[in-house]
């Protein structure tokens, strides 16, 4: 794009507008029409209501993400897995929180596109030619859309990204245009601004704090808001905010003004605020426009979903999955993966739930214990910053009593369908805490040895002709921290199982950091052309193209004349024809010596399942498969003891 993030620029503020205000920009479509419910109209109901909106949007994502959280910025990039990556070296208990929130975000990535795209297309209803439009062709014309939507992923969508910001531009000025004709209807409404009201409304109005479920509606984006903070900069979500959430305001004023003119009637269910306040000869436009923007607000949703994962892979929180890059700018990826498990997700939702006002019910529960997680991870970051301890407990007294109050007014969602997003999340969770869990449990039986008590026979080994050449050059993937340690399988692999001459060993590591485009190597000679480790320290959003890293290391070291990687067979030698090299990537196998707990059986055999469905191993780490030879060797975590077996003499 061209555009430096870090700078407020007129492209940089419309760039972010396209990005990340989809999701929290079209709220206006169902947010109302969610508060009123079958409510006869009163004014409490409505200033009330938008008192709240007025109030949670400033608490909410002004005063939290806008202003603080983007403080935590890990070199430019946010997101719960970014902020995780901040403080995780202070404190390995924060994973689970990553964990928790990483996968509610994602479950209810799953449900934004069916409710923005279904309330955009119920709109048609308000036009006289389209009001018997019956609801499945509604269902009919959402899945075309989405299906479309999903099939576009795979050519990246920088040609189309193009167009978001300015089609953005256009959805929120309609926005508060809409809101501004309409403010004159009843111009009490401005008494919203007062908190008063919506404090009224929360004890006084008969159910009143259930409200809250359906208010807490117009911040579900605030999180995407962070997320995208690589994309977009600081400065420039800051100040475009100013625009977003006038005209939001703006918007939800008019729809109020305007059913302050309805006073005691019900609002019938197929009928939306939103819409009903436009000029019968715009809402063929405003249907139009509002199907682009929910457009705009899924396709944010599904990049930061790749994103997301990309980066739970990265930090060991997720299986290995393929990754596309089908463009060439910075951080566009493509997961064929999660984009088939999102779009069968996001259709069932379409399938089961099928109008909007059914979706409301199951929206916001997940991203709820989301926006929790991040809380508490934030007030650890300002803990590690050293900031004075009574401004932690104020930030997290203020954000826990919104954040529960709203949990706690979601979970009456729970069972009109909130249960699908939490057992999604839960699922997704699951395969999270049995990645990082399977992973401890191996690190048990994985044993270091030191390397310079082995160098001396591998030497030998390397001299001794009596052994036919495995190859030239033997490049083991080790995932020893201490450069003065290597594992004791690839000893054996080098020693015992089928002795290995070789004229060079290397052993390769690679060192995800916290800083996330960090793409650095270092060299150690440990005896000249014959042992070399090469250390590659990655950032958690780098792809880990170990193949093409390698080779490039190789040939600066041929350059500087630090190794020498022409064949040592006399016939190629004397051609100066390059040796061969090839990798050896250990796969791991559960033994059947383990005497495990229940527990922990039961998560090694979901390990080893979600293994057998993800990436293998050479494949995770770029490999080129042809140069690859995979050893399998047994997983024995812990050891049966107490097996009796007694000999008898004859």
């Amino acid at each position: 794009m061209g555009i430096n993030i870090n700078r407020v620029s007129l492209a940089g503020l419309v760039v972010a507008l396209g990005i990340i205000y989809g999701d929290i920009g079209t709220s206006p479509l169902y947010v109302f029409k969610a508060i009123v419910g079958g409510n006869p109209i009163s004014d409490l109901l409505v200033i009330g209501g938008i008192s709240c909106i007025i109030w949670t949007l400033t608490l909410q994502t002004t005063v939290k993400y806008v202003i603080l959280t983007l403080r935590a910025d890990n070199k430019g990039e946010g997101g719960i897995f970014s902020l995780y990556a901040l403080v995780r070296r202070h404190a390995k208990w924060t994973v689970i929180f990553g964990m928790i929130g990483g996968a509610a975000l994602l479950a209810d990535g799953i449900i934004t596109p069916p409710i923005t795209v279904t309330s955009a297309i119920e709109g048609l209803r308000t036009l006289e030619v389209f009001k018997d439009l019956s609801q499945l062709t509604i269902v009919k014309i959402v899945l075309t859309i989405i299906t479309g939507l999903f099939i576009m992923q795979q050519f990246g969508t920088v040609s189309i990204g193009r167009m978001f910001g300015p089609i953005m531009v256009l959805w929120f000025s309609m926005l508060g245009i809409l809101g501004i004709s309409h403010i004159a209807d009843d111009l009490s409404i401005f008494k919203a601004f007062s908190p008063h009201y919506a404090i009224e409304l929360l004890t006084t109005y008969p159910k009143g704090f259930l409200i809250l479920g359906a208010v807490f509606l117009c911040t579900t984006g605030a999180e995407a808001l962070y997320s995208d903070l690589g994309h977009c900069g600081k400065g420039n979500i800051r100040v475009s905010w100013i625009f977003v959430k006038s005209c939001l305001i703006l918007n939800y004023l008019g729809q109020g003004a305007w059913l302050l003119t309805q006073k005691g009637q019900i609002i019938p269910k197929d009928q939306n605020p939103f819409f009903t306040i436009m000029p019968e000869w715009f809402i063929i436009f405003g249907v139009l426009i509002a199907t682009l923007a929910s457009i705009i607000a899924s396709q944010a949703l599904i990049s930061g979903s790749f994103t997301l994962i990309a980066e739970a892979m990265r930090l060991n929180l997720w299986p290995k999955m393929r990754v596309n890059y089908p463009t060439e700018m910075r951080g566009q990826l493509y997961i064929p993966g999660i984009n088939t498990m999102l779009f069968v997700g996001c259709a069932a939702i379409v399938l089961i739930f099928q109008e909007s006002s059914h979706m409301e019910a199951a929206y916001g529960l997940s991203i709820t214990i989301c926006m929790l997680m991040t809380s508490c991870l934030f007030a650890f970051y300002l803990y590690t910053k050293r900031v004075w301890i009574g401004w932690i407990l104020l930030y997290l007294v203020v954000y826990f009593s919104i954040e529960f109050s709203f949990l706690f007014a979601n979970l009456v969602k729970f069972m009109h369908g909130g249960y699908v997003t939490v057992i999604v999340a839960g699922a997704l969770f699951l395969v999270m805490i049995v990645w990082f869990k399977s992973r401890k449990i191996k690190n048990r039986y994985v044993e270091f040895v030191r390397l310079e008590d082995y160098l001396p026979i591998i030497q030998e080994l390397s001299n001794d002709t009596s052994i036919p050449k495995y190859a030239t050059h033997l490049v083991y993937m080790s995932s020893a921290d201490n450069p003065k340690e290597i594992e004791h399988k690839i000893i054996y692999s080098i020693l015992n199982k089928k002795p290995k001459r070789a004229d060079i060993y290397w052993f390769v590591h690679v060192d995800v950091v916290d800083e996330p485009y960090l793409s650095e190597y270092s060299v150690q000679t440990i005896i000249p052309n014959e042992v070399i480790r090469v250390e590659f320290r990655l950032g958690f959003k780098v792809e880990q193209r170990i193949n093409l890293m390698f080779r490039m290391v190789v040939e600066d070291m041929v350059r500087n004349k630090e190794v020498n990687i022409t064949s040592r067979y006399e016939s190629l030698s004397k051609n100066n024809v390059v040796g061969d090299f090839q990798f050896i990537v250990m796969e791991k196998f559960l033994s059947h010596d383990n005497d495990l707990p229940l527990y922990e059986r039961m998560i090694m055999k979901m390990y080893f399942f979600l293994k057998k469905i993800s990436l293998s191993e050479e494949r995770g780490f770029g490999l080129d498969s042809s140069y690859v030879t995979i050893e399998k060797y047994p997983l024995v975590v812990a050891p049966v003891t107490n097996l009796q077996l007694r000999r008898i003499i004859h």
